[in-house]
């Protein structure tokens, strides 16, 4: 378990730490998405139940994702989606922030489901919900992204994300799930460090799934998996600094400059170049926020020969320059 526990902890940390050098290694727009959002990871207490049961959770932030143990459940967001199956081995994600339930049948009156997760809770961090055999057995956690970048991952999601134990893509999710089981049975030395990092594996591979399964998804997640326009994002993600045009782009995916731009804008929502300067200023308010390089070295990195040109584009983005925007972040620290 202690080695588990250095890989678990070193893959966080990789999700977790940024700076324009840690940029450049990165291979992927998922990575680079995940590198900054800075992720904080919780996972919660095991939930155990007698049937019939039902609970009722207000709104929350960010993305909430609950994996079955045993037995099934229904689970749905108020006044969004229908109630859907669970069974053992399934995980579903809840992205929207509205108010949701989750219980043995649609047709039972939910119960508080803050209220009974915090007076139901043991010292073995276990909650035990009703009377009798304990047929639903589940886990589930809280993903928190950085205030300033939250929008990335939550505007290309759907509502309710579920994947099935029975889908391909699931296998490194159940093996997750497992490790979950063991650590969620009775505290352990060091469970912190390993459910954090589980937590994350879990929502990186609930997010491969979904993309797998959903080839043709909205948004910029859908993007991804278009073989044109997910291969022109990864040339960008990959060399953010190199002064790419339309007319490159289209055609090294093998599209005409119209095609490639209407298909672009279609899925991604914004126009290639806007799309790079868009991202370019975001890696650039990061850094400026969490690294100590220099403005020159920043514009630089992110493909502006010129300082002055840079500073008018994150200005003109941003409403600040620069060097106003570093050091108002600083001193909210």
């Amino acid at each position: 378990m202690k080695i588990l526990a250095q890989i678990t902890r070193s893959i966080h940390n990789q999700l977790t730490i940024f700076s324009i050098e840690s940029y450049k290694s990165l291979m992927d727009p998922l990575s680079d998405v995940f590198s900054l959002l800075k992720v904080k990871s919780v996972l919660s207490a095991r939930f155990e139940a007698a049937e019939p049961w039902a609970l009722r959770f207000s709104a929350y932030r960010h993305i909430k994702f609950v994996g079955v143990l045993k037995g099934d459940r229904w689970v749905w967001i108020e006044g969004v989606t229908a109630p859907a199956k669970l069974s053992a081995g399934d995980f579903c994600l809840l992205t929207d922030g509205l108010p949701y339930c989750f219980a043995s049948d649609p047709g039972v009156e939910p119960h508080d489901g803050e209220k009974v997760l915090s007076d139901k809770i043991g010292a073995d961090r276990i909650v035990r919900h009703g009377q009798g055999e304990m047929r639903a057995i589940s886990v589930g956690g809280l993903f928190e992204f950085d205030g300033d970048m939250s929008g990335l991952m939550l505007n290309m999601l759907p509502p309710l994300v579920l994947v099935s134990a029975n889908s391909p893509d699931a296998r490194s999710l159940s093996a997750a799930l497992e490790l979950i089981r063991a650590e969620t049975e009775f505290v352990r030395p060091g469970a912190a460090a390993i459910a954090s990092s589980v937590a994350n594996i879990v929502l990186v591979n609930i997010l491969r799934a979904h993309l797998a399964a959903n080839p043709r998804s909205a948004g910029w997640l859908g993007a991804l998996a278009d073989p044109r326009i997910g291969a022109a994002l990864r040339m960008v993600h990959e060399e953010i600094a190199r002064r790419w045009k339309v007319e490159e782009l289209a055609l090294k995916v093998g599209m005409s400059r119209t095609a490639f731009i209407d298909r672009f804008k279609d899925l991604v929502g914004l126009p290639p170049l806007e799309y790079l300067i868009r991202w370019r200023m975001t890696i650039a308010r990061d850094a400026l926020k969490t690294g100590n390089d220099s403005l020159s070295s920043i514009a630089a990195a992110v493909g502006y020969a010129s300082e002055t040109t840079f500073s008018s584009t994150f200005k003109r983005m941003f409403g600040q320059s620069p060097s106003r925007y570093r050091s108002e972040a600083r001193s909210r620290v």
